[in-house]
């Protein structure tokens, strides 16, 4: 039941959840926001802790999802609904989520797991697409090493189609994932473009977790040592790919060793 209608983008209410656009309010408020009726689905069927869900008719072409009781509806107009959408077209529905635990010690994995860990990656469309990724081959968890982009920002959540609320997440230092995956028994592989080995090469069917780095300076020092250096062959000009193109090559190798060799192969 709509609880409130507002078509004023000068609403104190429309302005604050506005605010949570810019991760200095997000920190503030542990806050965040969900835009989409993909996104919002998939977060409630996750058991993310949704608030308030902001809804314009104007731009929705399909009904809304059932929302517990406990989850305030307002309907906006078009004009505040554009305000608080991050996209050319709105969507015509945002969710006001709580943020939900990160901790290394949370995630739980499977008896051979897979899992990519993304060190200081800027552009959170690389990290919401890693996300999708990871959710796309089935992976255990995806770890964020030293966050350089806020994985609530509502362009990861965009960019990750809502596999953010589908994917086991946690965040950490480096050194902290660097325990954990020794603590876990992961083969760590991490790209390097001056790396002896090609991807294909190395066996990757035992539990392992694929490392990217930054965007522009790739694998930080921390890993030196921790990390099996691994490079994708270029054959043109070009000596990288983008970091999520290289998540994604990584990730779907390993995908393919494990369907081609059993166990009693390796």
């Amino acid at each position: 039941m709509v609880t409130e209608r507002i078509s004023s983008t000068a609403n104190p209410r429309v302005k604050a959840f506005a605010r949570l656009k810019k991760a200095r309010e997000r920190a503030a408020t542990g806050l965040f926001l969900i835009e989409g009726l993909r996104e919002v689905e998939r977060a409630l069927a996750a058991g993310v802790e949704v608030e308030t869900v902001l809804a314009c008719p104007e731009f929705l072409d399909d009904p809304l999802p059932q929302l517990a009781e406990s989850i305030e509806l307002v309907e906006l107009t078009t004009a505040p609904m554009a305000k608080l959408s991050v996209r050319q077209n709105p969507a015509g529905l945002v969710a006001v989520a709580r943020q939900f635990d990160m901790r290394l010690d949370r995630l739980v994995l499977g008896t051979n797991p897979l899992v990519l860990i993304a060190e200081r990656v800027e552009k959170p469309g690389n990290l919401g697409a890693m996300m999708r990724t990871a959710d796309a081959v089935g992976a255990d968890a995806v770890v964020i090493a030293d966050s350089a982009t806020d994985v609530f920002n509502p362009n990861v959540v965009r960019a990750s189609q809502g596999a953010l609320f589908l994917v086991p997440l946690a965040a950490a230092a480096s050194s902290a994932c660097i325990a954990w995956a020794r603590a876990e028994s992961l083969q760590v592989v991490g790209g390097y473009p001056d790396a002896l080995s090609e991807i294909w090469d190395v066996d990757l069917t035992g539990p392992t977790a694929v490392l990217v780095g930054a965007e522009d300076t790739g694998i930080s020092a921390a890993w030196d040592g921790a990390a099996t250096r691994i490079q994708i062959p270029m054959a043109g000009a070009s000596d990288s790919l983008n970091a999520s193109v290289s998540a994604a090559v990584m990730m779907y190798e390993a995908v393919r060793q494990r369907r081609r060799f059993t166990p009693s192969d390796r």
